[in-house]
């Protein structure tokens, strides 16, 4: 969480920064009112835009029985209030958590998930969702890809914002500024968003009662969401570091530009918490699920 802090804290520092740079004091005044619309705005309307975007459809405990009655014990057991289900009408098995706090929050998966998962994977991912909702990761990532917005907007914007003295770089500055802030800025969100996927990773685990379904189900998620494309994710690539792993088709990009850590680290992470779940207690037999 301190971790967290100090990136966002940097990010909006850079944003102060990259406002100066672009356009003095001006370009600073101009650069801080826009994050503070954008976090704003993004507060409140984020989840509602996101799951438009994604097609997703609310279902309930008559429509989905299995999965809100999972879904509903799992955050019972955790002390979370029961998030609003959504089912993304996509092949590719994902999944991901929207939401400013726990009391409006939301989880979508998508029809391949609960198509290529076992009971207790689909439990796994689930608990990984409610994981972020419970550490309000949805709220800290909304907040992040916003100040990101902001700065890709003020570069956008930059040469209009006038030369003379108070621009300390200058005309040939400003267009270097212009290129480098929204990738240095891409970067720090992505930084963030690897950061939260190992802790979710851990609490989901510990939420569902067996880290080895959650490796179970990232394990089938490497494979099969790189062979099946997600239109909508395609469509708007910024959403992409809110699945619980990348559904956008990039083929050999530099870990520094992925929006999520490596699966086999992930995996490998868990396997040493279900190494010593196994030292404490016998393993959970399997479809004995901590709801049932």
């Amino acid at each position: 969480m301190v971790r967290t802090f100090m990136l966002m804290a940097g990010m909006t520092a850079f944003v102060g920064v990259a406002g100066l740079m672009l356009g003095g004091e001006a370009g600073l005044v101009i650069a801080l009112a826009i994050a503070a619309g954008m976090n704003f705005f993004a507060y409140w309307n984020s989840d509602k835009a996101v799951l438009r975007m994604h097609g997703a459809r609310p279902v309930d405990q008559r429509s989905a029985p299995e999965l809100w009655e999972m879904t509903a014990s799992m955050a019972r057991r955790s002390g979370m209030p029961m998030p609003a289900l959504y089912i993304i009408e996509t092949e590719q098995p994902n999944a991901f958590a929207t939401g400013r706090n726990p009391e409006n929050a939301a989880v979508a998966v998508t029809r391949g998930l609960l198509r290529n998962m076992s009971r207790e994977e689909v439990a796994g991912v689930v608990a990984h969702e409610l994981a972020h909702i419970k550490n309000r990761d949805t709220l800290t990532m909304t907040i992040t890809a916003s100040l990101a917005g902001a700065v890709s907007l003020l570069a956008n914007f930059a040469i209009f914002f006038g030369g003379g003295r108070d621009r300390p770089l200058g005309m040939i500055g400003t267009i270097a500024m212009m290129i480098l802030a929204p990738l240095a800025a891409a970067m720090v969100q992505m930084a963030i968003s690897r950061v939260r996927e190992y802790e979710a990773d851990a609490e989901g685990a510990a939420i569902c009662g067996n880290p080895e379904w959650l490796a179970s189900a990232l394990n089938k998620l490497g494979v099969l969401s790189g062979r099946i494309d997600n239109i909508a994710a395609e469509r708007n690539p910024a959403t992409a570091h809110m699945f619980i792993v990348n559904p956008l088709h990039m083929q050999a990009v530099d870990s520094l530009f992925a929006t999520h850590p490596p699966i086999e680290k992930r995996i490998a992470e868990l396997r040493k918490l279900s190494g010593a779940s196994m030292r404490r207690a016998p393993r959970a037999q399997a479809g004995a699920g901590p709801w049932s």
